[in-house]
């Protein structure tokens, strides 16, 4: 059994892993001033990025639910992974060969659960992709494939295997690899069975389903032969520690990046759609697995797209054009309102699938199918209007009662009344504004109120983004970010944090009462305690010493001061962090000079002369230290 993992390669795999570039693969990032990274938190769900970035110093925090870190912290959270299986899965990521101290240099067999389960998943995709190649029975897998349009290159490009038949060829495998029959239980790959384990699938064609990582954490299987004894088309991995279908969407991990560059997002129905849609040059179009489509996945898709505003990026839903395919539309729209971006539906012709669509008409034709999308609302909307003869009063009547609740459950107001007066005129209702007004009461708003767009929710409090002071749900309470009295004080800790070097001896030489904060003053004690900002450490590991020394309830603090952007246009930031700290040794000399002016009103220019005179000689010495330390404080340009 390996020992430890050595620090000197923990610091590694933490310093050559960037977290900016980690984050990336499961959040959307922009830039937002200060050398600084921005998106939507991954770790709870909000309208308006506040999960901040400071790739330099490779740490993150979010203004809104307070997580925070480095690297490895954000992979413990993200992949729900224990200490030891964080850093082996970044040292894998970046080809670091890590060294167990008690253990030699060898790998560490027990990678903890869930990378043996992944581990295993891959095997098993491997097997699988091996079977689909051999002759015999996977003939059939392969004609399949075949016949949708789909050869051996589409084949391997998207992991599909065969599940050949037998009681337990894949648990034997995989046995001999080193697995326990419990691992293989837990992984969804074998379950107990008359005569033992068995393997899960047989006889079907598969697809790996991959998280946004590029883990195998499941399959899906689809029935080939018509003497199968489970009757259903598609069969998918059961629940486990690693397999959760209602937050894996197959062809995510390849469409990621695209959905994040292009901000669209195709949503489609199967596994052979995804391929026909990538393949077609359609690279963001992604499927649930098992599944309908619902908030979790909204939840995934939102972060990728970087769903804070109505203006920008798309979702667009394909579905075929038969009835399954109208009621999956209309499902669609009952769950759109959970994005804030513009949503499309796009339905393939003839009741034809993409898949049906590529192998019909061409991969033209599905770019086509994208690009000539129609608003979801609109489509809902007429869809109702197309079932009443809208050239009799009594058919208008009857539209409007059954579209007017639909129009109303639109939660923008402005898309509301605009679709609203769009369906008077749909419906060739001569008094548009009495629709608009039926639509406003349905909807419970003022009949009267005149249009506006509903505003972005505004967070309260630290704990949901907001700028107000807070108090955590288990901690002391901190400071709010903008309250001018603190912003030198803040200002002054974050220079500490972000850049050392700049902050220097004068940092180090502040005494505690330059912080009146509680929570500031602890955060200046931990730094110094960690060795002060002329130690000579930097970026993560900076913070991470800051942070083993200040009480755990300012912790997240600490990592918000290190995440947030100075408040400066200033382009040399030596000069501004120069300017903040004679800012604040300003205040403390200002304090002085009024205990000094204070104590000479008491004394006696006659009767204690000799005091009187020393301190009056203090005071010039301290007006004239506070006049020059004014002057530096003015040679930067802050916001």
């Amino acid at each position: 059994m390996a020992g430890r993992i050595r620090d000197a390669d923990i610091a590694e795999v933490r310093d050559r892993n960037r977290v900016d570039e980690l984050v990336s693969e499961y959040v959307a990032l922009r830039r937002a001033g200060g050398g600084s990274v921005k998106g939507l938190c991954p770790f709870h769900d909000e309208k308006s990025p506040s999960f901040t970035i400071r790739p330099s110093h490779g740490t993150f925090h979010c203004f809104g639910c307070g997580e925070h870190g480095n690297v490895i912290d954000f992979i413990m959270k993200i992949e729900q992974l224990g200490f030891v299986e964080a850093v082996e899965k970044l040292a894998d990521r970046i080809g670091y060969r890590l060294t167990y101290e008690g253990g030699g240099s060898s790998v560490q067999k027990d990678r903890g659960t869930r990378a043996r389960l992944l581990a295993a998943n891959k095997l098993a995709a491997e097997f699988y992709a091996e079977q689909l190649r051999a002759p015999g029975e996977a003939q059939r897998a392969r004609e399949f494939l075949q016949e949708r349009g789909f050869d051996q290159a589409a084949a391997e490009e998207f992991g599909c295997g065969f599940a050949p038949s037998g009681w337990d060829k894949l648990t034997k495998h995989l046995l001999a690899q080193g697995y326990t029959l419990d691992e293989l239980e837990k992984a969804g790959l074998s379950r107990p069975g008359q005569r033992g384990h068995m393997d899960r699938f047989h006889r079907r064609l598969l697809w790996p389903i991959r998280d946004l990582g590029g883990d195998v954490v499941g399959f899906g299987a689809r029935r080939l032969f018509d003497d199968d004894r489970i009757e259903a088309k598609y069969l998918n991995t059961p629940e486990t520690p690693v397999y959760h279908k209602s937050k894996v969407l197959f062809g995510l991990d390849k469409a990621k990046r695209e959905i994040a560059k292009t901000r669209q997002a195709v949503i489609v129905e199967g596994y052979t759609d995804v391929m026909a849609m990538h393949l077609a040059g359609v690279t963001t179009a992604v499927a649930s697995c098992g599944t309908a489509f619902g908030d979790e996945h909204v939840a995934v898709l939102r972060r990728l797209l970087m769903d804070d505003s109505f203006d920008r990026g798309e979702v667009i839903y394909v579905f075929d054009g038969d009835a399954a395919g109208q009621a999956a539309a209309r499902k669609a729209f009952e769950g759109d309102q959970q994005f804030a971006t513009q949503t499309y539906i796009a339905v393939a012709p003839e009741s034809m699938d993409p898949c049906d669509l590529r192998q019909a008409r061409g991969e033209v034709a599905l770019r086509d199918l994208v690009a000539q999308r129609a608003p979801l609302y609109s489509f809902i909307i007429r869809g109702i209007l197309d079932e009443h003869d809208l050239a009799t009063v009594e058919g208008q009547v009857a539209a409007l009662q059954r579209a007017v609740p639909e129009v109303a459950r639109i939660r923008r107001e402005d898309l509301r009344d605009g679709y609203a007066r769009r369906l008077a005129g749909w419906v060739g209702w001569t008094d548009e504004a009495q629709v608009v007004r039926r639509v406003r009461e349905t909807a419970g708003a003022p009949a009267d109120a005149p249009a506006r767009r509903a505003p972005a929710r505004r967070a309260a409090g630290r704990g949901s983004g907001g700028n107000g002071s807070g108090t955590g749900t288990d901690g002391p309470p901190l400071p709010a970010r903008d309250d001018p009295r603190l912003r030198v004080q803040r200002e002054v800790l974050k220079a500490a944090l972000q850049s050392p070097a700049l902050a220097g001896p004068v940092y180090d030489s502040l005494p505690e009462d330059a912080f009146s904060n509680d929570a500031y003053l602890a955060v200046h004690r931990a730094v110094l305690a960690a060795g002060g900002t002329s130690v000579g450490w930097s970026g993560s590991a900076w913070i991470a010493a800051v942070g083993q020394e200040v009480p755990s309830g300012y912790r997240s603090l600490v990592h918000e001061l290190a995440v947030e952007p100075l408040q400066t246009r200033e382009t040399d930031e030596h000069r501004y962090i120069t300017s903040m700290m004679s800012a604040l040794q300003g205040t403390l000399v200002e304090r002085q000079v009024s205990e000094i002016k204070s104590r000479l009103q008491r004394l006696s220019p006659l009767n204690d002369a000799d005091e009187y005179h020393e301190l009056y000689g203090d005071l010039v010495a301290l007006e004239q230290y506070k006049k020059a330390l004014r002057s530096q404080a003015a040679g930067a340009v802050s916001l």
